[in-house]
């Protein structure tokens, strides 16, 4: 069976998900993995669907043109490997930063995790707070190389979080949930 990687994004509103779902199940599809969120009043959805053989992505495109005007999404469709590339392995683990927004904080803090073999699984970044305080808060799930302690991954964050005027933490991630 054919997958694609499907993505959307336009102004919030209600009914975004049921219209783009609504095609799917009209084809035959069924959601693989999915990642969907609101980013500044704008709805953003990242989709890997699991379509009938008869499905191609031009034609699935099509008839998730009729959502994409009725909602003004910008909406993409891409054919995707039906393997799934093997996932770094390694140890599951959270990394949580806040401070006082500016930029390059996502970059400096990814290059740093990069450079010690991380793998970046998830990340979310919000302000958060009153307008006259606000602050910058990011959290990540990364996968570190298999049976480090995480020491002298805290001790260099420490030292970036320092340099950035930020807080930056780095745990095992114990939950056992999406």
């Amino acid at each position: 069976m054919p997958h694609f990687a499907v993505t959307a994004v336009g102004a919030d509103r209600p009914g975004i998900v049921a219209a783009v779902t609504g095609v799917f199940v009209e084809h035959g599809c069924n959601l693989d993995d999915c990642s969907m969120t609101i980013l500044r009043g704008h709805f953003a959805m990242m989709i890997v669907v699991d379509a009938p053989a008869r499905l191609d992505a031009d034609a699935l495109e099509q008839a998730l043109a009729t959502p994409a005007a009725a909602y003004d999404l910008v909406l993409a469709v891409r054919a995707i490997d039906d393997e799934r590339p093997p996932s770094p392995s390694g140890d599951a683990w959270n990394v949580a930063v806040y401070g006082a927004d500016r930029p390059g904080i996502v970059h400096r803090v990814t290059s740093l995790l990069a450079a010690e073999g991380a793998n970046v699984v998830d990340l979310s970044t919000r302000v958060i707070g009153p307008a006259d305080r606000p602050v910058y808060a990011m959290l990540l799930d990364v996968t570190l190389p298999s049976g480090g302690t995480g020491d002298d991954l805290r001790a260099r964050l420490d030292a970036l979080a320092k340099e950035l005027g930020v807080e930056c933490s780095l745990h095992p991630s114990e939950a056992d949930i999406l």
